[in-house]
């Protein structure tokens, strides 16, 4: 089973975040690779598509969002999960966490959860670096100024890699059903459709 972690970053927490998925989908004993949406050639060349991008102002980047729409055939044809990464500090600030992330979800989600059958979306916090490359968009730019915007703003990694962790765990386990199927005790196959994973 060869899994594709394809993913869009603008300052590279997104990119990390596709690499530890990578890495633990190996762990798990899978094929994968990391690669950005525009280094990817040809997504048939993968038995299963893990997409993730970095959210700003509650869009998903523009380059995760044109993969999803431009390989929408064949990505409709294999496993595909979705990701998306930048919640930060006050963001993420009540009483559980799950809350904050879910009203982080970027707009596109829904509609491209539908285009390519997603198995599962997840959203993950983000991270803050005060010394990359500014300006980023012009959105960043303004959002960066408002004195308001600085609790929002930490310097602290807060991306959960447990939880990152853990869900490139439930993913490697999904692909396992989809490789060999489900038997029964009869030895039919049960299913061949890998778990949806919307947690």
């Amino acid at each position: 089973m060869v899994v594709l972690v394809a993913y869009a970053t603008r300052h590279g927490a997104t990119a990390a975040i596709a690499e530890r998925i990578a890495a633990g989908l190996c762990r798990s004993g899978m094929t994968a690779e990391a690669l950005p949406v525009h280094a990817v050639q040809d997504v048939r060349a993968y038995d299963a598509v893990v997409l993730g991008g970095a959210a700003y102002l509650f869009h998903w980047h523009t380059d995760a969002t044109d993969f999803a729409r431009t390989y929408r055939v064949a990505l409709r044809e294999r496993p595909v999960w979705l990701f998306s990464s930048g919640p930060l500090g006050a963001e993420l600030a009540d009483k559980d966490g799950g809350e904050g992330l879910q009203t982080c979800r970027p707009r596109e989600f829904q509609e491209l959860s539908a285009l390519v059958r997603a198995r599962g979306a997840r959203v993950f916090p983000g991270t803050f670096d005060p010394h990359a490359r500014r300006p980023g968009t012009v959105g960043e730019h303004l959002f960066a100024l408002l004195p308001a915007a600085k609790p929002a703003r930490p310097t602290d990694d807060v991306r959960d890699w447990p939880a990152i962790d853990a869900w490139a765990v439930q993913i490697a386990a999904a692909l396992t059903c989809v490789h060999t199927g489900l038997q029964s005790p009869q030895g039919r196959v049960e299913a061949r459709h890998a778990p949806r994973l919307d947690a």
